[in-house]
């Protein structure tokens, strides 16, 4: 299993993409791509880009724990 490389929320840029979110979850880059490609997670695209902002990436993380 990855570790992350985050220590704190602080640390993380206001946009998310895949390859840093692999890094916080401290999954492999495809996970992260297949991740957000799922129906419930708070992506949003500019262009053909898609990224995640901080606050929603932050508050999905804390629906999961509720689960």
């Amino acid at each position: 299993m990855k570790q992350s490389v985050y220590k704190s929320y602080d640390e993380l840029p206001l946009l998310l993409n895949a390859v840093l979110i692999a890094k916080v979850l401290g999954i492999a880059d495809s996970s992260a791509y297949e991740l957000m490609h799922s129906k419930d997670f708070p992506v949003i695209k500019i262009g053909s880009r898609m990224v995640v902002p901080k606050e929603n990436f932050i508050s999905w993380i804390e629906s999961q724990l509720g689960k």
